[in-house]
Formats: C-alpha cells, structure tokens, sequence
C-alpha cells in the first residue's frame, strides 16, 4: 500500500476481514491513511459498490477451503475485477494449515482452472517470502487479465 501511495496512485481499496489489522495498517500509514476507502470484511460476504480496475489478493484465496467459498469469491472477482488480478497463495509445497487455519493448496494449472471462463493466465512465479518470525514461506503469484467482460 505504501508503495502505490508514494506513486500517487489513487481510489485504493484495502478491504480485510479483520478491524485489528486494518487499524493497525492505518496508523502506520498516518495522513495517507485518508486516501484509501477501508472495508472489514469477509471476502465472500463483501458486495462491491464499483468495478476495480485491479485486484491484489496476497494470501487469502489459499484460506478458502469449501467450494461454497471458493464458488463466492471467483464470482465476486467476475463481478468486481475489469482489468487484472494477481493471487498470491502458497505454493502447493507449503503446509496445509497457516495460524492454525486449514489452507487449500493449489498448483499452477488448478489455480488458473479455478479462473477459467473470466480470467487468462498472464504469468506466474514462484518466490520465497521472508516472514517477520524469520521463516520462509513459499509462495505462487499469478496475474490474470479478465476475459470475458462483467456486468456491474
């Protein structure tokens, strides 16, 4: 989020499932903190208000563990995403619980199989995040450009 701010990027979202973390990204943000809309919330109960040229989704589709959530969530990025959308999950190396939660692993090929019918794959990678516990988690980034247009 810094990053973008500190580029002028405009009409950011942050939208999270918990107040706690939200209010803790807005204080360290200070002032700039005034020029994102923040949304607490859980994904697959959020109902858009306007299209998002770009959808950044760092480790939260990978908690998704119930068709019923996985089927809430692609709807909602049809609905909502115009432009494109990055996924960053972890690798289908990584463990199968993450803070204690179940986690769904998915590979390349079943993640973009997940998408099919409104997104094509651009690219993936694969990359080691460094927590701030001093663990590395590894990590799939694919970026996904709508395909088919959505009807707000």
């Amino acid at each position: 989020m810094d990053y973008l701010l500190d580029a002028g990027f405009e009409n950011l979202t942050v939208l999270d499932i918990s107040a706690k973390a939200l209010k803790r990204t807005k204080s360290r943000l200070g002032g700039k903190a005034k020029k994102v809309n923040w949304i607490v919330s859980d994904v697959t109960d959020y109902e858009p208000e306007t299209v998002f040229d770009v959808w950044h989704d760092r480790a939260t589709f990978h908690f998704l563990t119930t068709n019923e959530e996985i089927a809430a969530y692609i709807n909602l990025a049809k609905k909502a995403v115009a432009g494109f959308m990055t996924i960053g999950k972890f690798s289908d190396s990584e463990p199968r619980k993450c803070s204690g939660l179940n986690i769904r692993q998915y590979s390349e090929s079943e993640l973009q199989r997940q998408l099919d019918g409104g997104f094509e794959k651009i690219r993936c990678v694969i990359e080691d995040h460094r927590t701030p516990f001093g663990t590395t988690q590894n990590f799939l980034f694919c970026s996904f450009k709508r395909s088919v247009p959505n009807f707000f």
